[in-house]
């Protein structure tokens, strides 16, 4: 392996051997943040501050929409129910523990893991414990539920499945660990019949939620290479779906489209990126995992144009509004690209601790906003000489 292989890897700061690391240590120069001069200006709604955020650690603590409420923790054991219109707290739980991940949620519960590897539900109206269940090691995904199960997926590759009102366990599926992976991973998808879940191996998995057994399976990245590193295919981002398909997309591996029930090939075209994909005026964007942001046309998968300003920036999964793309990055800053052509319309300096987990899209085309101290934000989108 040459040494630029082993640089390129190490700078998505997200290797396992290289986890106690600074989350913001690359070996791969950054670009330097781009000089804007911003025709689209973000105006800040409400904001609060949400315990230490992920307190120094190399998390994904990412706050939970639903609707009428958001939902969000930090690493030093706080949730908050916050109001998504105007930012007030609603309630406030200290949980004495420490977090690992979450927000997950349904109709009745939020669901959070502990660093003791314990898996909390909460109330969603006041935040009381409900129960809490075992797991055998760390998660780093927010678990996941269809409002009758909620399931799991710890860092050694197994997944839990839990009866969502009582904790009791249902089943667990354990999947093949490789040797190396990036410390990252995507939360389950639960439905009615199906789990998908996206492992280290390089597979996205279909389980039947009644008995956790495999239904299909597909591989998104193949390892190929003589060392572990070359050979990392962690599949890091949750699949999107779309009608009756899923489209996933693998570290080192593919963008593809699976029919959900078969998991049959739809398409595919060779990738790399530790997010997921994002659908926006019938084209799919894909943030890459050189810290390419890149827009693909949805009906052929043909490159449109791409964005090189934000190199090992390490952007965050691209989140649309209108005619806009919205990514932040590891040293705080989000980013507002053109839709149509990639050119960088605005810039704002959030949190000088790192954007990790995505900007989320809210009712009233607002912007959920999350960073690494624990700071949150609403935001909604101006061009620059606008009153209102």
């Amino acid at each position: 392996m040459n040494l630029q292989t082993l640089k390129s890897l190490a700078a998505v700061g997200l290797i396992t051997l290289l986890a106690a690391c600074s989350s913001t240590d690359t070996f791969e120069q950054p670009a330097p943040v781009p000089e804007v001069v911003s025709k689209v200006v973000l105006k800040e709604v409400w904001n609060i501050q949400v315990g230490d955020g992920h307190d120094g650690s190399f998390l994904y603590l990412e706050p939970l929409y639903t609707g009428d409420m958001v939902y969000a923790a930090s690493a030093d054991g706080e949730v908050y129910a916050v109001n998504p219109e105007n930012g007030k707290v609603v309630w406030e739980k200290d949980m004495d523990r420490q977090l690992m991940a979450g927000v997950g949620g349904d109709g009745s519960r939020i669901y959070l893991v502990t660093r003791d590897a314990e898996l909390l539900a909460l109330s969603r109206e006041n935040g009381e414990q409900i129960w809490s269940a075992t797991l055998p090691n760390e998660a780093l995904a927010a678990p996941r539920s269809n409002g009758a199960m909620v399931v799991a997926q710890s860092i050694d590759g197994k997944v839990h499945a839990f009866n969502a009102g009582s904790g009791e366990k249902l089943w667990q599926y354990d999947s093949a660990v490789p040797a190396l992976s990036l410390r990252a991973a995507a939360s389950p998808l639960v439905g009615a019949d199906l789990v998908l879940a996206a492992l280290a191996n390089g597979r996205l998995m279909a389980l039947s939620t009644e008995t956790g057994q495999p239904v299909w399976q597909y591989q998104v990245a193949e390892p190929t290479g003589r060392t572990e590193l070359e050979r990392l295919v962690d599949v890091a981002g949750e699949p999107l779906i779309i009608d009756s398909a899923a489209m996933v997309v693998g570290y080192q591996g593919k963008l593809a489209l699976i029919d959900i029930q078969s998991g049959r090939e739809i398409w595919s075209r060779g990738a790399s990126s530790l997010h997921s994909p994002m659908i926006g005026n019938g084209n799919i964007f894909l943030a890459a995992s050189n810290g390419d942001i890149i827009k693909l046309r949805g009906s052929d998968r043909r490159e449109l144009w791409r964005q090189e300003k934000l190199a090992w920036r390490q952007p965050t999964q691209p989140i649309v509004l209108g005619d806009h793309l919205f990514v932040g990055d590891f040293e705080g800053y989000i980013h507002i690209l053109s839709l149509e052509d990639g050119s960088l319309l605005g810039q704002l300096e959030f949190d000088d601790e790192g954007l990790r987990v995505p900007i989320k899209l809210m009712s009233g085309e607002r912007l959920l906003v999350y960073g690494n101290s624990g700071e949150m934000s609403a935001f909604t989108i101006k061009k620059r000489g606008e009153t209102k």
